[in-house]
């Protein structure tokens, strides 16, 4: 029977995902079969995994990433529920890959108990694949009164015998709070599954906190398992949460300036991740209130989980006003699924399927409409785009069915589908197919069609895998990896 061990947070975004990650690949680099597992995820990051019912699930893209570092493919069971955001009460629940329905969050809080037993189901179908398994939990442990019916974290942690390593960001300041208070409200069962704690995050001089640590230990009465440096090295990996967007532009003078508007229910963001590791480029996610850079080269609309309502959050914002502008000056554009419906001339949501129903006037770059539907095309997928002699490899999750002129002037298509398509002047180009830019070779033909250039010999996948080395480098040299490995059962 596997082993496993699960990292639970004292709070969310304290880098649960990329230690499950590091610790996936320092695993899978010691001779074992590992495999990843998140028992509920809250994330418009989706990916791909080829094993859903009708051939294509929804997983979170943190789960994808460490699939990666276990050197397997991407399952619907290494994150069997998938909570999407379509507005601040509510979400889509995705269970297994498949949208089951979509609920306002008291709802959901109060029913979730329902979804424990096809987790555990997922859980053991890994646990007879793999020699362990590592699991992330989500948010934080301490919400004490979301205990009931929790499956995320002790909810999952208890039933199923796991040991949990409880992890405490020491960047953001209180970390012996943070730890010490988790103890404290954690009921003795809960409690008695922690096997230790990690501190991460932290900069400067380690020694400086060995006093720290002895409080902490002395306090919980739980062993520390390391203290994990700042690693600039995460920066190569795809992040989980938008919240890594908001650090504003880098201003370095002499890359290309690539404007990225920051919409209210912003999904699958990590399509600009091969133009961020690019030194080429200058990638500015451009926070609401402000506006959309004049010398912008490129404008790239990203995906979102309800294109009606954040259509209608970018003309408050006056982006707009500054893409138009930006069109009229020769800037190019590329809309991604979401952002590719909202260039059209109208978008329809008449049956509310990602919030109120109704309707709203497109940007009018394109001439399409899409029409909202419930029928959802969730699928990895290759391409061809006969205008640049390319394929492209990338993934395509959204519910809408896409009409138009438009769709003469095809810029991909997949089995005489449609994928994208390009503006007559060539200047705007929207597409469905998410991950297309980090299919190096289309990415240098697209960059070459809208009159840029990136850095030569640049192999996107292959920085994401050196990065993943590195992290599992760094964590065997700053935590106790031998502990760990006893730890988990």
């Amino acid at each position: 029977m596997a082993r496993a061990l699960m990292l639970q947070g004292t709070g969310s975004d304290v880098g649960k995902s990329v230690l499950t990650a590091g610790l996936c690949r320092a695993f899978v680099r010691r001779g074992l079969t590992v495999r990843p597992f998140k028992p509920q995820n809250m994330s418009n990051n989706a990916a791909v995994a080829d094993d859903g019912d009708g051939g294509g699930g929804e997983i979170g893209r943190a789960q994808w990433l460490q699939a990666m570092a276990c050197g397997v493919p991407a399952s619907v069971h290494m994150n069997p529920v998938l909570l999407k955001p379509n507005s601040d009460t509510g979400s889509q629940v995705v269970l297994r890959g498949r949208a089951l329905e979509t609920t306002e969050a008291r709802r959901y809080w109060g029913t979730r108990g329902a979804l424990l037993a096809p987790v555990i189901e997922s859980f053991e179908r890994l646990k007879g694949e793999a020699d362990i398994v590592v699991v992330e939990g989500a948010g934080s442990a301490a919400e004490a009164n979301l205990r009931q019916g929790d499956i995320a974290n002790m909810g999952f942690a208890v039933p199923t015998g796991t040991p949990v390593v409880l992890v405490g960001d020491i960047n953001r300041g209180g970390v012996i709070a943070s730890l010490v208070g988790t103890r404290e409200v954690l009921d003795p069962t809960d409690r008695a599954m922690v096997a230790g704690f990690i501190v991460n995050l932290f900069r400067g001089d380690p020694t400086l906190f060995d006093d720290g640590l002895a409080m902490i230990v002395e306090r919980t009465g739980w062993p520390s398992f390391g203290v994990v440096p700042f690693l600039p090295v995460v920066k190569a990996l795809p992040a989980e949460d938008a919240v890594v967007l908001e650090q504003g532009p880098t201003d370095e003078e002499g890359r290309v300036v690539v404007a990225v508007p920051m919409i209210s229910r912003i999904a699958n963001f990590d399509d600009l991740d091969p133009l961020r590791a690019d030194p080429a480029f200058d990638v500015r996610f451009c926070l609401p209130g402000t506006a959309l850079p004049g010398d912008a080269a490129l404008v790239v609309l990203p995906g979102t989980k309800s294109t009606l309502s954040d259509l209608r959050f970018l003309k408050a914002q006056g982006w707009d006003i500054d893409l138009r502008a930006h069109v009229r000056r020769g800037g190019r554009v590329l809309g991604l699924c979401g952002g590719y419906q909202m260039l059209g001339t109208w978008v329809r949501d008449p049956d509310g399927l990602e919030g109120p129903p109704g309707e709203e006037e497109g940007l009018g770059l394109l001439d399409v409409e899409t029409v909202i539907e419930p029928t959802k095309t969730v699928r990895n997928a290759v391409c061809r785009s006969a205008m640049l002699d390319a394929n492209a490899y990338g993934y395509e999750i959204h519910a809408g069915r896409t009409t138009g002129a438009g769709l003469a002037r095809t810029f991909l298509e997949r089995d005489g589908d449609v994928i994208a398509v390009v503006s007559s002047d060539g200047l705007v180009v929207g597409s469905y197919l998410h991950g297309m830019l980090g299919d190096d070779m289309f990415r240098d033909r697209y960059l070459r069609f809208a009159g840029l250039c990136g850095t030569s010999g640049l192999i996107f996948n292959e920085q994401v895998k050196t990065a993943l080395d590195a992290l599992a480098d760094a964590l065997e040299r700053h935590l106790d990896v031998d502990a760990l490995l006893e730890a988990a059962r």
